[in-house]
């Protein structure tokens, strides 16, 4: 079983949309992907296209077997306060880690950035380690500010191998340019294509 923990440096970078168009491409090359989200909020409003209803499009998975039904919140906090807010119990980082059933290849997607709260006593990057990811994708906007949020967030990802993946990257958009080559120089792997993330896994799955 190996797990991919699909981060991003903030909310609304994308990180829904490049994990299911990852798993997508990953299926289309030949493997078996199954994908979790330990837990979700969302406005009443999304439902029908909340994160793990997507997901489990992506992989033909029940939406409630990528995020368990009871960690459903229907309110747009972070899941712990999203469970305080709506008078349900709180939860821990070891109860979501036990309630993630890792089935083959798993795409693991978080909610907000690394140290957005995801339990009443943990984040992130507490999750990640906790089930073990084996690797971490870090979605980041292509334009201003990427490369400050890049650094803190794979800075909190320390001791993760962290592949960068620069969402709405356009080629001939010189600032966009810029910003990968200084990542790369700074010792960052980056990619900007789903093709070229899924090529970089294969290689470190392998």
């Amino acid at each position: 079983m190996i797990a991919i923990f699909v981060a991003g440096t903030g909310t609304e970078v994308g990180k829904t949309w490049i994990a299911t168009r990852l798993i997508a491409t990953l299926r289309e090359r030949g493997h078996a992907v199954s994908a979790r989200k330990p837990a979700q909020s969302f406005a009443p409003s999304e439902l029908g296209h909340t994160d793990a209803e997507l997901l489990g499009a992506a992989t033909g998975e029940s939406p409630f077997i990528v995020c368990p039904e009871r960690r459903w919140y229907g309110t747009p906090m972070a899941p712990p306060m999203a469970a305080a807010a709506l008078g349900r119990p709180p939860f821990t980082v070891a109860e979501l880690a036990r309630e993630t059933k890792l089935v083959g290849l798993t795409i693991l997607e978080g909610a907000g950035g690394p140290r957005s709260p995801l339990a009443v006593d943990g984040d992130n990057v507490d999750f990640a380690r906790a089930v073990g990811a084996r690797l971490v994708v870090l979605v980041a906007d292509a334009g201003l500010g990427v490369i400050n949020a890049v650094e803190l967030s794979t800075a909190a990802f320390h001791g993760f191998e962290t592949v960068v993946m620069l969402n709405r990257f356009t080629a001939h958009d010189a600032l966009h340019g810029a910003n990968r080559a200084w990542l790369e120089r700074s010792g960052h792997r980056v990619t900007a294509t789903i093709d070229e993330l899924a090529d970089h896994l294969e290689t470190r799955l392998s």
